[in-house]
């Protein structure tokens, strides 16, 4: 076992992390907006979202896709995200999540090298992992049923999947639960930052 990666280990402890935060919303489905109140968790995982970005990018070069992958198009203003319901935001994420997911498991298909089908299976694992969280939130009667139509396009690169990722949860998902934050979570706590004071 000499001179094994450590990534195992890793990989373990992200998981981990990922599992215990579905579970406690599971135990919790009356107030699932706690987790959002410890802000080193939302950084965690735009770490995590930089780490798969840089991992895929020193893969050896990998094909273009020949089935194109349809990717969200996350980018927003501010002036239009603080006019939106907290319901709209989530659906809003959700179909950009759905998205993304169908981007990767298309991706997973096509590519045959193990360096990039591993960031991949990690990429949907974690994006897996948010969309069922994000179906736990709800502010209107009924489920959020797919069918959206976010804007999107196409894309050949993979490394496209794994920036798009990273956008949403730095940008759309991070303000989410900023938001989510300042009316679920006490004041004075010291968690609930604004998001613009947090990663770069």
């Amino acid at each position: 076992m000499q001179g094994r990666s450590p990534q195992p280990s890793m990989e373990l402890n992200r998981l981990l992390l990922l599992t215990s935060f579905l579970l406690h919303v599971k135990e919790d489905r009356a107030s699932p907006t706690r987790l959002v109140c410890d802000n080193r968790l939302i950084q965690k995982y735009i770490v995590e979202a930089k780490d798969m970005e840089k991992k895929v990018g020193q893969c050896q070069a990998l094909p273009a896709l020949r089935c194109p992958a349809v990717l969200p198009l996350v980018d927003f203003t501010f002036q239009q995200w603080k006019s939106k319901s907290n319901e709209t935001k989530r659906r809003e994420i959700l179909c950009d999540l759905a998205l993304l997911l169908g981007a990767a498991a298309g991706a997973q298909g096509q590519v045959s090298d193990e360096c990039g089908a591993r960031q991949l299976s990690q990429l949907y694992r974690h994006a897996n992992s948010f969309f069922l969280l994000l179906q736990t939130f709800s502010w209107e009667a009924g489920h959020w049923e797919p069918g959206c139509s976010p804007h999107s396009m196409e894309q050949t690169h993979i490394s496209r999947i794994f920036l798009t990722y990273r956008q949403l949860v730095q940008g759309k998902l991070r303000f989410f639960f900023y938001d989510l934050a300042k009316v679920s979570c006490k004041q004075g706590q010291g968690e609930s930052r604004d998001p613009l004071c947090g990663t770069q």
